[in-house]
């Protein structure tokens, strides 16, 4: 599987930087958030102390119920010989997401994942594959990547762990800035790297923009998110998103012109007969 299904699957996961630990989907209500004066030289000039951290935390970490929502996107990227390319992205809260990539109007890759797995074909070069997250996670040098955590990327919600002994939050011009004060330390096999962590929200606590950096290389992962558009369900979601990998890997992709559609729709997948298994490497 070449071109097609790796842009699909990066689509999917939206981020690409080797990771293990520090990232957690199930941060409780009662963790806190330590807010530090604006005092820090490295604050920016306008900053001031937050006074209510916990309606903060809990700005960005609940968002409205949904029970499905339809994607439909224009992608382009810096490894590919052609785009824009058609995407049409489902999601079935906490059961299924579901995509389809399209050139022109010729049928490109198609995946679907749930909580067990994936399983997506590349029509153009007639392969599959069928995988849990492990493989996922090998394919694209990350470990923390599971079906919960696709769900959030994908609708610019806040993934990292948060907790009172490693973060900081200041209000600035632009809303809010929640940064780490340790570093976030990472673990795939056995091997720790350690990353600084910086993230922005609108006053409205919108993400905006996120910053993963390795303090030890150049290796780094930013993602912006823009034009958030709110729904009468109260669901927030962004229009365009913007993936920038740096270091050892380098690429772009942007998902823009996102329109929005919450009605239910069909999901079909299968593996034709002549379509061959294959491990990416």
């Amino acid at each position: 599987m070449r071109n097609w299904a790796i842009l699909l699957m990066i689509t999917l996961t939206i981020l690409s930087c080797k990771s293990r630990k520090a990232l957690n989907q199930n941060s409780s209500k009662n963790d806190s958030i330590q807010v530090e004066n604006s005092g820090n030289k490295n604050d920016p000039k306008d900053a001031k102390n937050i006074q209510d951290r916990i309606t903060f935390y809990e700005k960005i970490l609940i968002h409205p119920k949904f029970d499905h929502v339809k994607i439909n996107s224009k992608i382009t990227a810096s490894d590919l010989r052609v785009s824009p390319l058609d995407a049409t992205i489902y999601i079935e809260n906490d059961k299924k997401i579901w995509a389809n990539i399209s050139f022109l109007i010729i049928p490109a890759a198609r995946a679907i994942i749930t909580p067990e797995g994936i399983k997506a074909i590349d029509r153009y070069n007639k392969n599959y594959i069928d995988s849990d997250f492990d493989y996922l996670n090998n394919l694209l040098n990350v470990n923390f990547i599971d079906y919960k955590t696709l769900e959030k990327l994908l609708m610019g919600r806040t993934f990292l762990l948060i907790s009172n002994s490693n973060s900081k939050i200041v209000k600035n011009s632009d809303g809010y800035q929640l940064s780490s004060i340790t570093n976030q330390k990472i673990v795939t096999n056995d091997v720790i790297r350690e990353y600084k962590v910086e993230t922005q929200y609108t006053n409205d606590f919108n993400l905006t923009w996120i910053k993963l950096q390795d303090v030890k290389s150049d290796d780094a992962i930013e993602i912006v998110y823009e034009n958030w558009e709110t729904f009468p369900n109260e669901v927030k979601l962004p229009k365009n998103v913007k993936i920038i990998i740096k270091g050892s890997k380098s690429s772009q992709i942007l998902l823009e012109n996102t329109k929005f559609d919450f009605s239910r729709m069909e999901t079909p997948y299968s593996v034709p007969a002549n379509y061959k298994k294959i491990e990416i490497k």
